[in-house]
């Protein structure tokens, strides 16, 4: 992918992230670190009591976590499917017989029409994790 288009994809998700983990994630682990204190100081609690009160204060932030990870892997995969979409094509007028300015000129164009589609989902994207990490109980 051209750098310029990759930089703004990637700045765009990179910013998206940024504010998932400031408004959500970073909340979410005061919460686990504040549970994981509190199950330190059951001291009547055996030590696997306490090991599983740990895990379960974690269950809520690892289930987070797992979820913007899947999103993001998702979202890349669709990106790179497009990607080479616009390869394949960029090969099939090669083949043909066009000139490398022009098969240079159909994947810039291409490859600039996949970004905008996904720059287009990241909104979308944002909006379904933000309601996802707000259902998640902690």
């Amino acid at each position: 992918m051209a750098e310029a288009h990759q930089a703004r994809i990637q700045s765009a998700v990179e910013d998206m992230v940024q504010s998932l983990e400031r408004d959500h994630i970073r909340k979410m682990q005061g919460r686990m670190f504040k549970c994981s204190a509190d199950c330190c100081d059951r001291s009547s609690d055996s030590m696997s009591q306490v090991h599983q009160c740990i895990e379960q204060c974690h269950t809520p932030l690892a289930k987070a976590q797992g979820l913007v990870t899947s999103e993001l892997e998702k979202f890349q995969d669709r990106l790179a499917r497009c990607t080479m979409h616009c390869s394949d094509k960029a090969k099939d007028l090669f083949d043909s017989g066009a000139k490398e300015p022009a098969v240079r000129a159909l994947m810039d164009r291409c490859v600039g029409s996949c970004v905008d589609d996904h720059m287009n989902l990241v909104p979308s994207m944002t909006r379904r994790l933000r309601d996802n990490l707000d259902s998640i109980s902690q």
